[in-house]
């Protein structure tokens, strides 16, 4: 392996190879980084929507858990010429390393409800690519949607890391579907609590103040109204965020300050827009538009939905447009 690196950098291009041999070749070399204290290991993932992805774990003496990071990116890259391989077993180093946990969790406490439940909350995912999954974790269905459960790990253990809870958790626990949405309904406000923006501020908080000023001449103009009241609705830490349209009494205060009915746009598994009726008579234009950026922006395992969903106002329900 280290030839072939020596040759990659000598040549300034990489030796193009089947996704088999990358992934061996990249574990071979971390394994050789690490030293025998280490485990290296490569695992088929099973990710939302079915998406199947190449996962490498790092476990040493000292831990039982590690970072999952995953190649499939990687060999993208690689495969289009835009890095090398030295630089991307570099990079997955400097991830693991970034992330690593040096010590052991008692995962014995995750199958005790009072140690965990304090912690469980929910997250949206769409019925129809996950059907087998759904198969084996307890649900709930929300239109052509389903609210599944996790929990969600302190910090203070393992980071932002979450378990998604299956079938046989609840019944260790005796405890029934409704009994998880109860309680992911008081938590996830808590320790999830939602963000919003108005669309036009988040595009320029992105922009340097040449390209704002751009924006905001030729783009928003006249329009500019129309931006502050569209809405972009997620979590503070931006994963997972499509959730928050479940949070108790939230679409409903939001609705009633905007004075109307809102059209739900799910812009991915971490976040949706928020459009007021009052401004958007098209609903067909914005299928469109939903089908368009899944197909083309969105990966995979990030679509939500290619349906268009709509809140009344005065039936505080969420239902498809």
């Amino acid at each position: 392996f280290h030839n072939v690196l020596c040759l990659s950098e000598a040549k300034g291009m990489d030796i193009i190879m089947e996704f088999t041999n990358f992934k061996m070749l990249v574990r071979d070399e971390i394994a050789k980084r690490t030293g025998e204290n280490y485990k290296v290991r490569l695992n088929d993932v099973v990710k939302n929507n079915g998406v199947v992805l190449t996962g490498l774990t790092v476990m040493n003496e000292d831990s039982n858990i590690s970072p999952t990071i995953y190649l499939n990116n990687y060999y993208e890259e690689y495969q289009n010429g835009n890095i090398s391989l030295v630089s991307i077993v570099n990079d997955v180093m400097d991830n693991y390393n970034q992330n690593r946990i040096d010590k052991c969790i008692d995962m014995t406490k995750f199958l005790q409800y009072e140690y965990i439940k304090e912690r469980i909350v929910y997250k949206l995912i769409n019925t129809e690519k996950n059907k087998e999954l759904l198969e084996d974790v307890p649900h709930m269905e929300f239109n052509d949607l389903s609210i599944v459960f996790e929990c969600l790990v302190s910090e203070e253990e393992m980071g932002n890391a979450t378990i998604l809870i299956h079938n046989a958790h609840i019944k260790l626990w005796d405890k029934t579907v409704q009994e998880l949405y109860a309680q992911a309904n008081i938590n996830a406000p808590k320790i999830q609590p939602y963000d919003i923006k108005n669309m036009r501020d988040l595009i320029c908080g992105m922009l340097c103040e040449n390209e704002r000023i751009d924006l905001e001449e030729n783009v928003f103009g006249d329009n500019a109204s129309e931006c502050v009241r569209m809405y972009v609705l997620s979590n503070k830490n931006k994963i997972h965020g499509a959730a928050c349209i479940l949070y108790p009494e939230l679409l409903k205060d939001l609705a009633t300050a905007i004075g109307s009915g809102m059209y739900i746009i799910p812009s991915s598994i971490h976040e949706v827009i928020l459009v007021p009726s009052v401004n958007c008579d098209d609903g067909e234009s914005i299928r469109q538009m939903i089908r368009e950026v899944n197909d083309t922006q969105v990966e995979m395992e990030e679509i939500l939905s290619y349906s268009l969903y709509y809140y009344d106002k005065e039936e505080d329900k969420v239902l498809i447009a």
